[in-house]
């Protein structure tokens, strides 16, 4: 089968390798459209994993192969890969932060070499205990590959927004009107609160609005403070979310957050990036800081019924499609956006 293989530093192959063999506990499936994600691309990039591997894990595809140990599913189903799943007894799954479980960590599908996700290859094998444990989702007939691909990072934005505790009747500002950003305003506005965003790009600011934010800023404009505690009666957001790994960003959201209200940091900031803040701006204003990382089995179910029944509108999001051949390229271009680059599909 084919491969982009990760060789290193901005070295992607693309290279036959074996299919994966599977175990009886084991499931094949034919990878038929994966999404790139900026954890994928992080990756890729930089120096955080010893090669060679194969990334790529917002997959969707059709079951090859099943182990003879295999029970519920057949040959030619349609299914999400939900590339970890929690081990749901160890103190961090009891504390619902499954996404510090060791499982979750350690257990993931793989197309071969050090499993890593595997999304970018032909076949992606997935392990006994994802199979076991609810990481296959079928697709339903009305619904393509390219929306399925989507379920797990609604999930991570879902994620984001319940533990933030968005409610109905609140006004949350989202900075970075990418593809994630796009999605939390989606989201945002599923949930019942209005959603504020903010980016750099014209047709990004354009875009926001395009999916339902209720009023969106260019991120410079000097006057961004005052506008939004215009729209607040003067208090300012009940939340923000921060999209993009950015300290500007962040002192922004610090001004315009209201006093007892919410800052999450959803995008991964450089390693060497540090930002002073005085703690009294904290304890005085009494504002939480908060993080949300990858996914949460809490809400897989919601997230496909979401991306199912098209309570948000996954399609706009798509800007490009390449073939897998081609995923460097992609890279690029989401490194580089272009003014109409959002989310980018791959296609193995």
């Amino acid at each position: 089968m084919k491969a982009q293989v990760f060789r290193g530093v901005n070295q992607l192959s693309y290279e036959e390798i074996p299919v994966p063999e599977i175990a009886a506990d084991e499931v094949l499936v034919q990878v038929r459209v994966v999404g790139l994600c900026q954890s994928d691309i992080k990756k890729i990039r930089y120096p955080l994993y010893n090669p060679p591997r194969i990334f790529g894990h917002e997959t969707a595809g059709t079951i090859a192969a099943i182990g003879s140990d295999v029970q519920d599913w057949q040959i030619g189903d349609r299914v999400v890969v939900l590339h970890h799943i929690p081990c749901m007894h160890c103190a961090y799954c009891l504390n619902d932060n499954f996404s510090m479980c060791d499982v979750y960590k350690n257990i993931t599908t793989t197309a071969g070499f050090a499993p890593s996700g595997g999304g970018f290859a032909e076949y992606v094998k997935v392990p006994g205990h994802i199979v076991r444990s609810g990481g296959l989702v079928t697709i339903p007939d009305d619904v393509t590959f390219e929306q399925a691909s989507f379920v797990e990072p609604t999930n991570c934005c879902l994620k984001a927004v319940k533990k933030a505790q968005i409610a109905p009747g609140q006004t949350v500002l989202v900075t970075g009107a990418g593809p994630i950003g796009l999605m939390f305003i989606m989201l945002v506005k599923y949930f019942g609160a209005r959603a504020i965003a903010t980016d750099l790009l014209p047709t990004r600011i354009e875009k926001a609005l395009s999916v339902g934010a209720d009023a969106a800023f260019d991120a410079r404009d000097p006057d961004l403070t005052a506008k939004i505690n215009a729209l607040t009666q003067g208090m300012g957001v009940d939340t923000s979310l921060l999209a993009v790994p950015s300290d500007k960003a962040f002192f922004q959201a610090l001004d315009c957050t209201r006093k007892g209200g919410k800052i999450l940091f959803f995008a991964e900031f450089p390693d060497e990036l540090e930002i002073p803040i005085n703690p009294n701006i904290l304890y005085r204003r009494e504002i939480d800081l908060m993080g949300s990382y990858s996914s949460s089995y809490r809400v897989q179910a919601l997230a496909a019924d979401i991306v199912f029944h098209k309570r948000i509108d996954v399609d706009a999001l798509v800007s490009d499609r390449y073939p897998l051949k081609e995923l460097a390229t992609a890279v690029e271009q989401a490194v580089s956006p272009g003014p109409e680059t959002y989310k980018i599909l791959i296609y193995p």
